[in-house]
């Protein structure tokens, strides 16, 4: 007689195939994470690709249903829910077929495809194969790139103006420089002593080669392409929301459940955003008064965008701010956490070819295995554009005890899925880091009244990201209104602002997920404490907060409810 499986073991072996499916589907991811089997391929981006992948997912989504809820532990339970929001995050995306007209300045294939190398060591012969692999099938993922919107345009699905001409400025960049200045040569840098001279030689004319063959002669068709066809067809700035392409306002509602892991509307949202920003406005007069002995929030912003002795004034000083502050953080954090990550955080200067139209920082977790760190890529570039008092309110979201910390953890979990480990809901991740900065200041870690303007400016960023991703993406805002809302209501610089504005455009829905995931974990702490009242621990309320990784927010509030009941 045939022993039955448990609903348990099916779930947990359901999780596998799931995990190695995702891996598989997305080689860059799973090189990132430490997972070199795919290190020859880019993503199948192609329309049967799309179509295969959005099928596993349905398969995953329709077995996990079929395990009943009541049969399964109260841990396997958290695993179920976990598993069908982050599969059926990943139907609704894929059904959206962004891939169909976005354009991306931000985290395009001209950016992505060139930060591959600095994750993607080659140590062995094989790596170094495995990389001439990839770097050669460069050319045909920019024609399936280009097929893709190509067919979008056919249907009204185009980019914001923009955006396109913003990544035709990176392209043009980027074909200006000789070969042994792009990125993609970099790895030939290697002594690779242990190799033969025969091993080596094949190294270096298989990169050479697929650069000269197939990525180069790739990016100048995007290069043309985007010139000759999608930047006179692209949308005017006056419409940039997703509202605008067939189809987008049913996207928009799939993307906000995406990024938010909730089922909430867009007026809901931008109600909840006018009213973060009225409450954070009236901080800022309190905290200007103390500092410019003045409450005039128009004056207060003026002087914080127009008095030069704020701002930067060399690439090495930005660095230097990041690397004190993170450094501040990790003396401080085992007073305010049990349990600590294994694995280092440390910074790193954004490369030239992403710095221009990137962001002001980001993340990149290290790999599963802790061989590298976890790296917070700081962008120095125009230096004097760049506040000092905004500096370590960004260390503490991005590194300690930001996203490092909250990510590092997770990879160190024991006991939970691996898709659990490296995956998560957006308003968690995002939610935690915003949560830091204000955590950060009860850490006693800003150095100054000054610094802790950066906390006010950064909490209505987040804010007014509520207001304007619904306002263009479900209200017929302008891109210019977008812009001109946050001036108004935040003291980040101009230049950063419009790099803002047109990553919501390009990112429909994902800058929601900040303040989303912020107030729920605020207000998870005021019922902990509430309930608790004397016994309550930061400590152990931060560990049960992150000790099941970046869950569904309705999955963490039965989590926080367990903990405090």
């Amino acid at each position: 007689m045939i022993a039955s499986i448990k609903p348990g073991e099916s779930l947990s072996q359901l999780a596998r195939e799931y995990w190695e499916e995702r891996m598989a589907n997305e080689p860059l991811f799973a090189t990132a994470l430490g997972d070199r089997r795919f290190d020859d391929r880019l993503p199948d981006i192609s329309p049967a690709g799309r179509a295969r992948v959005k099928k596993q997912y349905e398969s995953v989504v329709s077995r996990c249903k079929e395990i009943p809820e009541n049969t399964l532990s109260d841990a396997d339970r958290l695993t179920r829910t976990a598993l069908l929001v982050d599969a059926g995050s990943l139907l609704d995306y894929y059904s959206c077929d962004l891939e169909d007209w976005t354009v991306d300045p931000l985290q395009g294939l001209q950016v992505e495809l060139m930060n591959v190398e600095s994750y993607q060591p080659v140590r062995t012969v094989s790596e170094g194969r495995a990389m001439v692999a990839r770097w050669r099938s460069i050319g045909p993922f920019i024609d399936h790139h280009i097929a893709n919107l190509r067919n979008g345009a056919q249907g009204q699905k185009v980019a914001v103006r923009a955006g396109v001409e913003k990544v035709i400025d990176e392209l043009d960049d980027l074909l200006a420089k000789p070969d042994a200045e792009w990125a993609l040569l970099r790895p030939l840098r290697g002594e690779h002593q242990d190799w033969t001279d025969e091993e080596r030689r094949e190294f270096r004319e298989g990169l050479i080669g697929s650069l000269k063959e197939s990525a180069r002669p790739g990016f100048v068709r995007y290069f043309e392409f985007l010139k000759s066809e999608i930047l006179p067809k692209a949308r005017s700035p006056d419409r940039p929301g997703i509202m605008h392409v067939p189809g987008g306002r049913e996207a928009y509602a799939k993307l906000i459940r995406v990024h938010t892991s909730l089922d909430l509307t867009p007026e809901d949202i931008h109600r909840t955003g006018l009213g973060e920003v009225d409450r954070i406005n009236k901080e800022t007069e309190e905290l200007g008064e103390k500092v410019f002995g003045t409450r005039d929030r128009e004056e207060i912003l003026r002087r914080l965008r127009s008095d030069s002795s704020l701002y930067f004034s060399s690439r090495d000083e930005v660095a230097a701010k990041a690397e004190k502050a993170l450094a501040r953080a990790n003396v401080a954090i085992a007073k305010w956490f049990g349990r600590l990550p294994k694995t280092p955080c440390e910074v790193v200067r954004m490369q030239e070819h992403e710095e221009k139209h990137s962001t002001i920082a980001y993340y990149r977790p290290p790999p599963a295995d802790g061989s590298r760190p976890g790296r917070y890529y700081i962008n120095t570039s125009a230096p004097e554009t760049r506040p000092r008092y905004e500096a370590e309110a960004l260390a503490y979201h991005e590194a300690v005890p930001g996203h490092h910390l909250q990510i590092a953890i997770a990879q160190e979990l024991e006991g939970i899925p691996e898709f659990r480990k490296n995956s998560g809901v957006t308003a968690f991740i995002e939610g935690w880091g915003l949560y830091s900065e204000r955590l950060a200041d009860e850490m006693g870690l800003y150095s100054s009244d000054m610094d802790r303007i950066g906390i006010l400016s950064f909490d209505a960023w987040r804010a007014c990201r509520l207001v304007v991703d619904t306002g263009m993406h479900a209200m017929g805002w302008t891109r210019e209104h977008a812009i001109d809302f946050m001036l108004e209501n935040t003291a980040l610089a101009k230049n950063n602002i419009v790099n803002e504005v047109d990553r919501y455009i390009t990112w429909p829905g994902q800058a929601l997920a900040y303040k989303t995931g912020q107030l729920e974990i605020i207000g998870l702490r005021k019922g902990a404490e509430s309930r608790l009242g004397s016994k309550f621990d930061v400590r152990t309320f931060h560990d049960a907060l992150l000790d099941n990784g970046a869950v569904p927010l309705q999955v963490l509030r039965q989590v926080i409810r367990s903990y405090s009941s």
